[in-house]
C-alpha cells in the first residue's frame, strides 16, 4: 500500500515529463506485464498437474 501511495506521488509531481512520453511506459509496460503475468520464466505452455492428468 505503501508503494501505491509512493507511486501516486511521485507521478503527480513528475506528471509534465512523463506526459510527453505515455507511448514508452506503455511499451515499457508490456515486458514487464508480460514476465509478471506468467510468475516469472517458465509460465508458458505447462499447467500445474497437466503430466499426471496426460498419463
Amino acid at each position: 500500500m505503501i508503494a501505491v501511495i509512493l507511486g501516486f506521488f511521485i507521478v503527480r509531481e513528475h506528471w509534465e515529463h512523463l506526459a510527453g512520453r505515455w507511448i514508452y511506459l506503455l511499451l515499457l509496460l508490456c515486458p514487464l506485464m508480460h514476465f509478471f503475468g506468467h510468475g516469472g520464466h517458465g509460465g508458458h505452455g505447462k499447467e500445474k498437474g497437466s503430466d499426471e492428468q496426460n498419463s
